[in-house]
């Protein structure tokens, strides 16, 4: 006689001593036996003891119970393991690197005072004397009033072609005059060792800056004395009389200095420190080397940089690009430090649009100038401590060096010592805190202990589902071509013949 559906699942469970083999081969087409029999052969654990031949219920319900738990709390811990990658964390990694050599960082620095007094001409005026209106006559010293005056003089003058460009370079303070003693590494250096820049201090200037065939200086040792010492003189004499308050009065004395990588142009107005006269500034530096992680686990810039003026991506190239181009939308024109082939604003426009608007844009705008964090950046970190100069004993030998007053030594003379203070360097970098293999690890063995599941397990109930499948959708049109087959042989499968096979295995 025939086996009835519901005797499958029963016959599957009386017969679990029967060989693999056999098995497979009897109820390959018994759907509701297939279970069973999965659950006899599968690697994954507790479940063969749900479906067991045996009929204690309450033994099988505690499995049931049991499995269920275990795989209820292997979900949450899988959820919250890719909830935790998908936050795409990241820690830092903080390493010290001995080297026996570094390249010796770009130093620029600016006189505070952007024009010299002294070479003011009477056109300069002409053209640009709005820069220097008198608010408050009675605080200007009467032989400032007496120079501005004659200079203001314009009775019969013929004005010429006025550049700002030019009137800030011709009116800047010339390296030549200001420095009086240059040594890099024990070595002497001189003025053209040092590269014309402009930045919104006016014309300022660079000492190892690169580029144009020169190849960045190294050095070879750490501590005083290996780096750059600078004796500057600047010349408080030309400075340009305060006859007013506004917001580009200046009442400081001395030098700002940027110490940056040669990739990098000068910030300095933004990133610079101050070195002031009548002391000697020491500065330690220690190279640092940073490394961003791209989105979504940081948040470095990895596309190129988008430029016309620089090619190498750092924030204040984009900086400096995106105020270049704010102004060339805003004033039709661009300062003197800006790159680029824009016109330079006149005198006017540097008063009325220029100045307000890269105020604006310094101080409130944080909209329109957006500057991602490059992936790849260096730094210098800076110790700085101070001496007095000149000491007493050495101020009438400066004094008759230069041929100055002892007075005029301790109000313009300082000196600048920038080095490393070790043949070492600092990387900061960011690396993902967990990663797929973390992901697949941490996954992995929560299977295990919980399941006793590994990769493989999850290929068996794929193939499972997949025999169940092809069997539901294959049993319409293949009950049909059975049922011929089997009206052809005059044969079927009884379930004494089946009694009577597992009799044979006993």
């Amino acid at each position: 006689m025939n086996i009835s559906q519901d005797n499958k699942s029963t016959l599957i469970c009386t017969v679990s001593e029967i060989p693999p083999l056999a098995l497979s081969l009897f109820f390959s087409s018994l759907p509701a036996a297939s279970l069973c029999i999965f659950a006899h052969s599968s690697t994954l654990h507790g479940i063969s003891h749900i479906f067991t031949y045996e009929r204690f219920c309450v033994k099988r319900c505690l499995w049931l119970v049991f499995f269920l738990g275990s795989l209820t709390f292997l979900l949450y811990v899988c959820v919250d393991r890719i909830h935790f990658y998908l936050e795409y964390p990241h820690v830092t990694k903080l390493d010290e690197v001995t080297t026996p050599i570094m390249t010796f960082p770009a130093v620029t620095f600016c006189n505070l005072n952007a024009f010299r007094f002294s070479r003011v001409t009477r056109n300069d005026l002409y053209h640009a004397g709005e820069l220097y209106e008198i608010r408050d006559m009675h605080l200007v010293e009467e032989s400032v009033l007496e120079s501005l005056k004659v200079k203001a003089d314009f009775h019969n003058f013929k004005p010429r072609p006025f550049n700002m460009r030019e009137f800030y370079d011709r009116t800047g303070h010339d390296i030549s005059d200001m420095l009086l003693s240059c040594h890099f590494h024990g070595t002497e250096c001189r003025a053209e060792d040092f590269k014309v820049v402009f930045t919104r201090y006016g014309k300022c200037y660079t000492f190892n800056a690169g580029g144009d065939g020169r190849p960045p200086l190294i050095t070879t040792k750490g501590g005083m004395g290996n780096g750059l010492e600078l004796m500057l003189d600047i010349q408080q004499d030309e400075y340009l009389p305060v006859w007013g308050e506004t917001d580009e009065t200046s009442f400081e004395a001395g030098v700002k200095v940027q110490i940056h990588s040669q990739d990098e142009p000068s910030f300095i107005d933004q990133l610079g420190f101050g070195v002031a006269p009548g002391f000697q500034t020491f500065v330690s530096c220690q190279e640092q080397r940073l490394i961003y992680l791209p989105p979504p686990w940081g948040d470095c810039k990895v596309t190129p940089m988008e430029s016309d003026f620089f090619d190498t991506y750092s924030i204040t190239a984009c900086r400096i690009d995106c105020e270049t181009r704010y102004l060339v939308d805003n004033c039709n024109c661009r300062m003197v430090h800006m790159p680029g082939d824009a016109p330079y604003c006149t005198p006017e426009l540097y008063k009325e649009c220029a100045d307000p608007a890269l105020d604006f844009l310094v101080e409130r705008d944080n909209d329109f100038c957006v500057c991602e964090t490059p992936c790849n950046m260096t730094r210098y970190s800076k110790e700085l401590s101070f001496v007095k100069i000149p000491s007493k004993a050495s101020a009438k030998y400066l004094a008759k060096k230069y041929n100055k007053s002892e007075q005029y030594i301790k109000e313009n003379i300082l000196v600048l010592d920038i080095f490393f203070e070790a043949l070492n360097y600092e990387t900061i970098e960011q690396k993902k805190a967990y990663e797929v293999a973390g992901l697949l690890g941490d996954i992995g063995g929560q299977m295990g202990l919980f399941i006793g599941a590994s990769i493989l397990t999850i290929l068996e109930i794929f193939d499972y589902l997949y025999e169940v499948m092809k069997y539901k959708l294959c049993r319409c049109s293949d009950k049909k071509h059975k049922h011929n087959n089997n009206n052809d042989q005059g044969t079927v499968l009884s379930l004494d013949d089946v009694k009577c096979h597992v009799s044979n295995f006993h």
